[in-house]
């Protein structure tokens, strides 16, 4: 069910949505109207764990969370692979930002076996809880890597033009708003926790190697018909829990180092991106700052009304994350996440994501049009 907050909103944002919601009352086909009579028909999700909806339940890797506490306050408590409590970062992304705009209620996992024809045409998630830029990551975790995401788009497009014809299809594409969300896992997992990298580069250079592959990753999208990509930074994954006490060896303190390797890697993305969006013609290439939102949020909790933002509610909230955070913790569990910034030791609270992507709606809305 779709609930606008219309207070935080400027007039000409209000109007959108406002639009929005008369589109969807009259029509079967839920498109938002907004100025220039732009449309936005559908949102399409690749990337990790922030934006992934169900796709990693099929597979057999440790990076699953189709089991309590994992879901607990979603729909009557149900478990369905979203990596928290209740909706993900299907935020800005599926679940809030399909929720603010309208376009359904929630993003599906593309690999979802009860995923219908019809729940193509607004859109999908091919992300994978694991996964990264750097194609030793999600090997590392047995998930699916971002090449794999881009064969299941491939044929998505196809049973899109069995559905509605290639016209149809070409202007979804083309008027979709699609979201890359990766480099977190690369960074604190692949480069900083197993250290396999960090033989072989230096955070400069293992940053360019992160690049070169969003890189040519957002090229193949464009190549297929997207138009509309908005782009995550890294998060300031020293400030994680799981990365404060392995990383930095401390609960209460920030670790330095992963800090500072998502500053390293965010400069260069966003250098790629403005390059990326003043070459590719007819494309809005965005990049979506979550660094700072975020790395407020985890700084100043007492602020977004919560009281813990060093540690998860589940189990001792420093280590429990996908099949380590499982019923075997409940005892341990937090009995109120609302106090909590992170759900694991990885995973923001659905608390936390709205509030974040309430902040980039706002920010980065009207960069697509």
């Amino acid at each position: 069910m779709l609930q606008l907050k219309m207070e935080h909103f400027s007039l000409s944002t209000k109007f959108f949505f406002l639009s929005f919601v008369f589109a969807v009352l009259c029509r079967s086909e839920a498109v938002i109207q907004i100025p220039n009579n732009e449309t936005v028909p559908a949102v399409i999700m690749f990337g990790d764990s922030i934006v992934d909806t169900g796709n990693n339940n099929g597979l057999i890797s440790a990076m699953k969370c189709d089991f309590p506490p994992y879901g607990r306050d979603f729909n009557g408590g149900m478990p369905t692979g979203r990596f928290s409590n209740g909706k993900n970062f299907s935020s800005f992304p599926p679940p809030f930002l399909v929720e603010e705009l309208g376009i359904k209620d929630l993003l599906p996992a593309y690999r979802d076996p009860s995923l219908q024809p019809k729940d193509l045409l607004t859109g999908v998630s091919f992300a994978s809880g694991g996964t990264g830029y750097d194609p030793l990551t999600p090997k590392i975790v047995s998930v699916i890597p971002l090449s794999e995401q881009l064969q299941d788009f491939k044929q998505y497009i196809g049973k899109l033009k069995g559905i509605v014809g290639e016209e149809r299809t070409n202007f979804i594409l083309a008027k979709s708003v699609v979201f890359v969300v990766a480099s977190s896992n690369d960074i604190a997992n692949t480069y900083f926790l197993t250290g396999i990298r960090k033989a072989e580069y230096d955070i400069p250079s293992y940053a360019d190697l992160l690049l070169n592959s969003a890189s040519n990753f957002i090229k193949e999208l464009y190549g297929l018909g997207a138009r509309r990509i908005g782009v995550f930074s890294a998060p300031p994954l020293g400030c994680v829990p799981s990365q404060r006490l392995l990383v930095g060896g401390s609960e209460t303190e920030c670790a330095k180092q992963p800090n500072q390797a998502s500053q390293v890697f965010n400069d260069k993305l966003s250098r790629e991106l403005g390059y990326l969006n003043n070459n590719l013609p007819n494309a809005k290439v965005v990049y979506i700052d979550v660094y700072n939102p975020i790395l407020d949020l985890v700084t100043n909790p007492k602020k977004y009304g919560f009281e813990i933002a060093n540690k998860g509610c589940c189990g001792t909230g420093t280590v429990e994350v996908a099949i380590l955070c499982n019923q075997l913790d409940h005892h341990h569990t937090c009995t109120d996440d609302s106090k909590y910034v992170f759900f694991d030791s990885y995973h923001p609270t659905e608390k936390a994501y709205k509030i974040i992507v309430n902040q980039l709606i706002t920010k980065y809305i009207y960069n697509f049009v």
